[in-house]
């Protein structure tokens, strides 16, 4: 069920499922919470208490907003962690990676861990070498036609990228859920105006982080000519101790839709070493 929160004078659209402790999963851009479908009963059925949520411009969520940057959207992150009544676990793929950086590193009493799938965290800069890679190449060029021209049709293919080897069961209703939304107005706009943001602002708050982190990348993630190193470079950004990488083979950049019993694997057994070690 879709319930709504009141930020900054726009609105926020979440589920919530489950009983525990908190987990918050939020999405990339031009992608709707819906991305987490596979993800959230298994986390429930681990014992937490799961809010998936749609971001600014996405999904349910409204679309007049005047700024479309991660540190604006970590201050949604908080607010919805401080109304359910965290702390929380906050899971952030793709852009949400760099705002979940920005929100554990603004108030650390509000997030206990951080869990970033294919994070764009870190200031970007492509290589000439970079382009030598076909993946890289492929989905580069998608994602650009996709904000220059906003066209729907270069993002659908664009996933057909990030999404390398065999297909989900839900694939066509995968995309014919992101093609409507996309389609209703102001949804493209989001996706172009988030796409412009820089991750400079997460980049500058890895430093100040104090909860441990886990990177989860795809071997095969064509944002990246080198998602190993990208990965590293995060964990390497962080404190001393508090980032762990982990890659999963034939992956690209949706692990936690292409993946999606590892993916919970790997954010429980963090989970678990975590308290442990606590």
């Amino acid at each position: 069920m879709t319930e709504y929160l009141t930020v900054d004078d726009g609105v926020i659209a979440y589920e919530v499922a489950g009983a525990g402790p908190l987990v918050v999963l939020a999405h990339g851009m031009g992608d709707s919470r819906a991305s987490y479908r596979a993800v959230i009963p298994r986390l429930v059925a681990a014992g937490h208490r799961v809010a998936a949520v749609d971001l600014r411009g996405c999904g349910e969520s409204g679309t007049d907003w005047p700024d479309w940057s991660r540190a604006a959207v970590a201050g949604d992150l908080l607010a919805l962690i401080r109304h359910l009544g965290g702390p929380a676990v906050l899971v952030g793929h793709s852009f949400s990676g760099g705002a979940a950086t920005i929100a554990a590193a603004r108030e650390p009493s509000l997030v206990s861990a951080v869990v970033e799938l294919a994070p764009f965290t870190r200031k970007q800069s492509v290589r000439l070498g970079d382009l030598k890679v076909k993946r890289f190449r492929r989905g580069m060029l998608r994602l650009l036609g996709t904000g220059v021209f906003g066209s729907v049709r270069m993002w659908r293919s664009y996933f057909d990228v990030a999404y390398p080897g065999d297909k989900p069961a839900h694939w066509t209703e995968r995309l014919d859920r992101v093609d409507a939304m996309l389609r209703e107005p102001g949804r493209m706009k989001a996706l172009q105006n988030m796409g412009r943001s820089a991750p400079g602002d997460a980049d500058a708050q890895l430093a100040g982080v104090r909860c441990p982190v886990l990177i989860v990348m795809g071997t095969l993630d064509p944002d990246w000519a080198d998602p190993h190193a990208e990965g590293s470079a995060v964990v390497d950004a962080l404190p001393f101790g508090l980032g762990r990488l982990e890659m999963i083979e034939g992956a690209g950049h949706y692990p936690h839709d292409q993946f999606p019993d590892r993916v919970v694997s790997l954010v429980l057994d963090f989970l678990r070493s975590e308290a442990t070690r606590g």
